[in-house]
């Protein structure tokens, strides 16, 4: 890989999951990577050492950086002492939380929780890599949504609100940083095989679930579904799949489409497929206006 080639990137949840082999893909493949992930001298200690262990003697370089997209002033500095050292080419949104159950279950304190990692989080992290990017006129932000970001689903509710807001941000600005250069993209995966199921927080509000009596059983039910795919093994619920997703989209050249599904289907590629023209109608419309050329 040539210095042209070689990119610097940031991912974000690279602990464990999809985030953790994206990076071994990335570093695999003879990038520069910032692994980011929470608690780097604690809980997750063990997979910063993996990651690094799996990166020696190869081409790309890994650097685990201790990151929590929550916390907005940690991200400015993680991101500044990156950007001292080199500056950040692809930044990969990726870290989240899927809770599953009741939708009217979920406290008012779970829901924020909730947004502070998946849309927060992700304003974040794309609010500091931002300026650098613009100023050099290239970048690449692609940020991890969801089948789930483009309809709703009984008790993925939180879940699914987190992921349209998410949506929304991201392609919004697609369009806005077209003239300077930069991408903003969206990866939309299915249920894949990580711990995402098995770590999904249920409803906070006992009162609430207790009301719906054996319906609210439902979500044992459909984590128990989710969970039987994954332990088959099948091909299309390889979370591999979306880490090699990212890296064509890092290497393709621009421009790059808005979203990519990855994995089952579940309608979304006809549903994005269907609202292209009508969202590119509105922009054409839009564009002359924000532009400054309307007569």
């Amino acid at each position: 890989m040539t210095m042209t080639t070689q990119k610097t990137i940031l991912i974000t949840g690279a602990s464990r999951g999809i985030g953790f082999l994206t990076a071994q893909k990335l570093v695999q493949e003879g990038h520069i990577v910032y692994a980011g992930m929470r608690d780097l001298d604690g809980r997750n200690a063990e997979a910063a050492k993996a990651l690094s262990l799996f990166a020696e003697g190869l081409a790309g370089k890994l650097v685990p950086v201790n990151l929590d997209v929550a916390d907005e002033k940690g991200v400015e500095q993680a991101v500044a002492a990156i950007e001292a050292e080199r500056p950040i080419d692809v930044l990969v949104n990726n870290a989240g939380v899927m809770p599953v159950g009741l939708t009217e279950g979920f406290t008012m304190e779970q829901a924020k929780d909730l947004f502070d990692v998946n849309v927060y989080g992700v304003m974040h992290l794309t609010r500091a890599v931002l300026p650098a990017m613009r100023a050099r006129k290239s970048g690449l932000v692609i940020s991890l949504s969801s089948v789930a970001g483009r309809f709703g689903m009984p008790f993925f509710g939180l879940y699914c609100a987190s992921k349209w807001a998410m949506e929304a941000y991201c392609e919004s600005l697609h369009y806005e940083l077209e003239p300077f250069g930069v991408e903003s993209v969206l990866v939309e995966p299915s249920g894949h095989g990580t711990d995402l199921v098995s770590s999904a927080p249920a409803p906070g509000d006992a009162v609430r679930v207790g009301q719906y009596g054996d319906y609210s059983k439902g979500r044992d039910r459909l984590l128990g579904m989710f969970q039987g795919m994954f332990d088959q093994g099948d091909a299309i619920t390889d979370a591999g799949n979306v880490a090699t997703k990212i890296l064509e989209l890092i290497t393709m050249d621009a421009p790059r489409p808005i979203r990519t599904q990855v994995g089952q289907d579940m309608g979304v590629t006809a549903l994005n497929d269907a609202t292209a023209p009508i969202q590119a109608q509105l922009v054409t419309g839009l564009k002359p206006v924000y532009l400054g050329a309307a007569s």
